[in-house]
């Protein structure tokens, strides 16, 4: 049970995707969480501390997420604050990563358009589609991230969540969400609030860490994305779920590498074991290893989805 500090920050949540009320519990909580504010602080786009929270599968569809949490206000608190060089230390291999990723999205839109990245943390998404000739632009909560990505890459961010901004409706030929939409507390307004921003027929692209992967499923709970700022952990079948239940059609589900330097790889791995990681950090370093940017998947997966006409959204929802 929650002490009466822990009850004042956390609230019970349903299933996002279903809306039952009715869970088992895949894993117990650890400990009691801490609510002062260098946990809060936690909510970061790097922030790797392992998942101490109750974990849920709700009985009707599947669906597992984190119940009871910590309220969504609170999260979206320790998101617009502070400061984060772990995670801009890494946007030379992400630019890579991102500009692969815009062969398929230019391949699946059939050409460059207006393009919005939520959740975009420094920009290096939208930079590399800028670079490439579309109309890119962001919006980021955190204060510090929105305004180093926007000096530093010389884009559009705008600072807060999507619902802070004033987008016109049907304006936007692409939105993506790299690793954001496991992060929202609410998803399903998120994705309801893109398809009203996108053109008919435009595309979504979610990319979120998969609890049904196999490797997901080998390493349980040591799982490097079962995290704490991780809110909800979709599989291929509940993602497809959500996203036929908010208004879309889904193109392709496929697994996504992802690029980083060696050294922030085994760096983040020490959650897992920081003994093996200083050591391992330290065996590459006299071979200049450290910075060499390496493929890596550990359930990354890729939704290329469209949004759907009225028709099918009504059919979808019976």
């Amino acid at each position: 049970m929650p002490n009466s500090s822990e009850a004042a920050v956390l609230e019970h949540v349903a299933c996002a995707v279903c809306a039952a009320d009715n869970y088992d519990v895949v894993y117990a909580a650890e400990s009691g969480r801490d609510t002062d504010a260098d946990h809060v602080r936690t909510f970061r786009a790097s922030g790797d501390e392992l998942l101490i929270d109750q974990l849920v599968r709700c009985r009707g569809c599947g669906f597992q997420y984190v119940n009871p949490r910590l309220s969504s206000d609170v999260i979206l608190s320790g998101y617009m604050d502070g400061d984060d060089p772990a995670y801009v230390s890494q946007l030379k291999a992400r630019e890579r990563t991102f500009a692969a990723s815009l062969d398929e999205i230019e391949r699946t839109a059939g050409g460059k358009g207006r393009l919005l990245d939520i959740g975009t943390a420094a920009g290096a998404f939208v930079a590399a589609a800028r670079d490439r000739g579309w109309d890119a632009q962001g919006c980021e909560p955190n204060r510090w991230m929105a305004a180093w990505g926007a000096a530093h890459y010389g884009i559009t961010i705008r600072q807060g969540t999507v619902f802070d901004q004033t987008y016109e409706d049907s304006s936007f030929d692409v939105i993506t969400l790299w690793d954001v939409i496991e992060h929202t507390p609410d998803p399903k307004a998120v994705l309801e609030r893109c398809r009203a921003l996108l053109k008919p027929g435009g595309v979504l692209v979610v990319n979120y860490p998969d609890i049904g992967s196999w490797i997901a499923r080998a390493l349980g709970r040591r799982w490097l994305f079962l995290t704490s700022v991780h809110l909800y952990y979709f599989d291929r079948r509940t993602i497809r779920m959500i996203l036929e239940r908010t208004g879309y059609t889904v193109d392709a589900v496929r697994p996504h590498f992802q690029r980083l330097e060696l050294d922030y790889i085994l760096f983040r791995g020490s959650i897992l074991s920081q003994a093996l990681s200083r050591a391992s950090r330290a065996l590459i370093k006299p071979f200049g290893l450290s910075r060499t940017q390496v493929p890596y998947w550990l359930g990354q997966t890729f939704v290329v989805a469209r949004r759907a006409s009225a028709f099918l959204v009504t059919t979808a929802l019976l």
